[in-house]
């Protein structure tokens, strides 16, 4: 997905082909999965934007697709800027020296000041990167520590996550092609149906995101104003018929 300012759409897609039967070891059931990998569908998918001229400064991504493969590749062979997630068991050195000297610590065990970047070495690359910590609340009341790293050493820890909060579009855009364009509401049951019927409503999406830019709603708000109007006229009729 790339995101203009207030408009977002998505500029590729693939649906996952589980081509691969294998049997579970703790269930003993036989299960599929697909010989491509989360990681290299997600270099793929960014090779495919870049090579369609999509114009973006950033690539962002949450910890599931923080591996190194995936940074090298976006700083070396794109060369563009990335700000991704990692888990609190990714190894770091705090100096080219402690690389040198195989001085590696996991990012849980350093007391990183919060709002602060800095410059860092995950173990794996071999350039530098930096690295801020956000402490969040959950909606329970619990608390949660973000970590980020992310290849441009000019801007500030505040830049870097307030770009980095671009990123929850993607979350919008899962929620509303569900909810309003019945993504999950298909009846279909071949390959071919069914790829159909998630080409259509990611179309549905990408017309309610420019009826959203036109008229200033946004898609739940557009979608009720529809089902109302189709409400109305329905209920109008139904007096006709009735006289």
């Amino acid at each position: 997905m790339v995101r203009y300012c207030d408009f977002s759409v998505p500029v590729g897609y693939e649906v996952i082909k589980k081509d691969v039967a294998f049997c579970d070891i703790e269930t003993k059931q036989a299960r599929r999965k697909s010989s491509t990998t989360k990681n290299e569908l997600f270099r793929k998918l960014i090779a495919q934007a870049a090579s369609n001229h999509v114009l973006f400064d950033f690539v962002l991504a949450d910890n599931w697709f923080g591996s190194k493969a995936n940074m090298a590749y976006i700083h070396n062979d794109l060369q563009k800027s990335f700000i991704i997630g990692i888990k609190s068991n990714r190894t770091l050195a705090l100096s080219k020296n402690n690389v040198n000297n195989g001085r590696y610590t996991k990012v849980s065990e350093l007391e990183l000041e919060e709002n602060m970047a800095h410059t860092v070495y995950l173990k794996g690359l071999d350039f530098p990167v930096r690295l801020l910590k956000k402490i969040f609340k959950n909606e329970n009341g619990s608390t949660g520590v973000l970590y980020l790293v992310s290849n441009d050493m000019t801007s500030s820890a505040e830049r870097l996550y307030e770009v980095y909060q671009k990123r929850w579009r993607i979350e919008e855009y899962h929620k509303s092609i569900k909810q309003n364009a019945s993504l999950n509401k298909s009846p279909t049951r071949t390959v071919k149906t069914q790829s159909n019927h998630i080409f259509a409503a990611i179309i549905a999406y990408c017309k309610l995101e420019m009826m959203k830019i036109k008229t200033k709603l946004n898609h739940f708000a557009i979608k009720y104003k529809l089902i109302l109007r189709a409400n109305q006229i329905a209920m109008q009729e139904l007096k006709n018929m009735a006289r």
